[in-house]
């Protein structure tokens, strides 16, 4: 069954969730063939850390660092190397950036103080800089078990379990640190946020809206709030906030959430003023050049789209959007190794992704590959069972492999979710016009 490929970038989810990743650009390209859908809900505003709780590299290195000289006074060593100069040799090159070396250097003193929280925290945060997130994981449960009151802890591995994509195992450390700190501003944040992208904005407004007047001035917290809003259906709304916050502040990142709010509601024009802007204010904030990369991509200009998701790889290699929407971009124009390697990474740098395993089924059965295929899609329907463009390729994979009964199946399955966008839909428009429920 081929499905004619939409003409925008966005629709909503079988959950009433706004799909986000690239589709087919407006303007076909000639040369390309038709594709078949390629909606995801890949893109989603990540609020950096705002507030003062968890505090800079520099800041909370000095901190751990005075916290393992006092570990030391207690030890029993009474030779070897010097373990505050190694110390302070891995937590140097953490603060240049050498991330790899300072993952070394921590690594050489667990061998030799395995008990040291310290050590083991920072070692945690040079791991998420590499995009190492089980082992950072695993590092900071391990600091917990030292010291297992330590909120500052629980936080960063709330947040590598973020920066992962593993969001309910994030929301399970957040909420324990939102309930023990219902006023924290950078929880409920972050909070929020996992819940927005679950399809679950309403529970992220019930978390946030207690503290709008305390969080006011906060950027991150506004953008969260108001892309809450854009999710619940209240779109108006939530898009009036954003677009004030960006005018009243004048900061990068209000504009890259106006942006991004305005790609939701298919305000592209709109949305590349807005990233243009980022730009300009602050060409190093993390994502501008992603966004730059979809917006490209959805008016055809396909060169100028892998031009700038490659621009963002460069700063950051792990930025898993970027990866996956270059090699979406790849397969569309039909480069089907090269897009097939990065969306690979993404896979690395996200296992499980249900987007990165469609679009890399994707191009498998464009390889030839169907029953490779078959096998990332079943995947991220077990991932995401409402997400309803991986059923429409499983149902033409599976008649492609003489499987009617399972085909029937996920043409059910389609149907279903169909209905239930539909119903979404017609439910986020009667509260855009403020049109009460029957």
């Amino acid at each position: 069954m081929t499905v004619a490929c939409p003409t925008r970038l966005t629709g909503t989810d079988g959950e009433g969730r706004i799909s986000d990743a690239v589709i087919a650009p407006r303007k076909q390209a000639k040369a390309l063939p038709r594709c078949r859908v390629l909606r995801t809900r890949a893109l989603d505003y990540r609020p950096a850390p705002s507030s003062s709780r968890l505090p800079s590299l520099k800041v909370a290195l000095t901190y751990l660092a005075a916290l393992f000289i006092l570990s030391l006074a207690c030890s029993t060593f009474a030779q070897g190397p010097d373990l505050a100069k190694l110390f302070q040799e891995a937590s140097d090159a953490q603060q240049r950036g050498d991330a790899a070396l300072a993952v070394r250097k921590y690594q050489e003193l667990l061998r030799l103080c395995p008990d040291v929280m310290a050590v083991r925290a920072n070692l945690g945060l040079a791991l998420v800089s590499l995009g190492r997130y089980d082992e950072a994981i695993a590092q900071y449960r391990a600091a917990l078990a030292l010291a297992p009151g330590d909120h500052g802890l629980r936080a960063k591995l709330g947040m590598a379990y973020y920066a992962k994509g593993d969001l309910p195992k994030a929301i399970s450390e957040l909420s324990t640190l939102h309930k023990d700190e219902p006023n924290d501003i950078e929880t409920a944040t972050l909070l929020g946020n996992c819940y927005v992208r679950l399809g679950r904005a309403d529970q992220a407004i019930s978390v946030l809206s207690p503290l709008d007047e305390a969080g006011r001035e906060d950027v991150p917290f506004q953008l969260t709030l108001g892309w809450a809003l854009v999710r619940a259906g209240r779109s108006k709304e939530g898009l009036e906030r954003i677009d004030k916050l960006a005018q009243q502040t004048h900061s990068a990142e209000a504009y890259k959430g106006a942006a991004e709010a305005q790609m939701n509601l298919e305000a592209f024009d709109k949305a590349r003023r807005n990233v243009e802007e980022a730009l300009r204010l602050n060409p190093h904030l993390p994502g501008l050049y992603t966004l730059r990369g979809i917006i490209a991509a959805d008016f055809g200009d396909y060169e100028g789209a892998v031009a700038a998701f490659e621009k963002e790889l460069q700063a950051d290699p792990n930025y898993f959007q970027a990866q996956l929407h270059l090699g979406n971009v790849q397969y569309l124009q039909r480069k089907l190794d090269a897009a097939r390697a990065h969306l690979e990474r993404a896979l690395e740098i996200a296992p499980g992704s249900p987007q990165a395993l469609y679009f890399l089924a994707r191009v498998k059965r464009a390889q030839g590959q169907a029953e490779a295929a078959v096998k990332d899609l079943e995947r991220a329907v077990r991932a995401d069972p409402k997400w309803m463009e991986p059923h429409v390729e499983l149902v033409a994979l599976y008649y492609r492999l003489n499987r009617p009964a399972d085909a029937a199946r996920e043409r059910r399955i389609v149907d279903r979710l169909a209905e239930e966008a539909r119903q979404s839909q017609s439910k986020a428009r009667r509260l855009s016009l403020g049109t009460p429920e029957h």
